[in-house]
């Protein structure tokens, strides 16, 4: 079973966790889009009640991460959903996306956005599987090629 701890981006696992997805990324980001754009994020943006960041721990150690950061009172935004292979294929993802919307929602969000690429197959299912939306670009992510929102309770 996944245990999920706040961490800051710059606290030395989640850094980590971090370059390890910022490296996977550049070296499968499709051809035609450009170079991938590397940004470790601003950890005052993921400290309550701006935001969160969690590291998954297993039995193993550090093995993913995510973090969502407040947009808006009611609006937040997922960023930076990673497991690291021998984490994948046993739900660890919804689980993490589960518990980073539940910590939204303890920050006010009624609503919660993200960005993705189209390469990202399987995070695309994982999203539109658990009720996030196409929608317009709001940002200029130039990473991103799809936006999802979606509802709060």
């Amino acid at each position: 079973m996944p245990v999920y701890r706040p961490a800051s981006p710059a606290d030395d696992d989640a850094h980590q966790l971090l370059s390890d997805y910022f490296g996977m990324r550049t070296d499968t980001f499709p051809d035609g889009l450009g170079a991938y754009h590397t940004v470790f994020p601003d950890p005052a943006r993921f400290a309550p009640p701006a935001g969160v960041f969690l590291v998954v721990d297993d039995e193993l150690g550090p093995v993913g991460c995510g973090g969502i950061r407040m947009l808006a009172p009611d609006r937040a935004e997922v960023k930076h959903l990673y497991l690291r292979d021998r984490a994948r294929g046993k739900g660890w993802g919804r689980e993490l996306l589960a518990e980073l919307e539940a910590r939204a929602v303890g920050l006010g969000a009624r609503e919660i956005v993200l960005d993705t690429n189209a390469s990202l197959e399987a995070a695309q299912g994982l999203y539109r599987t658990t009720g996030y939306v196409d929608i317009e670009p709001y940002n200029d992510n130039p990473n991103a090629t799809n936006w999802f929102l979606k509802q709060l309770r």
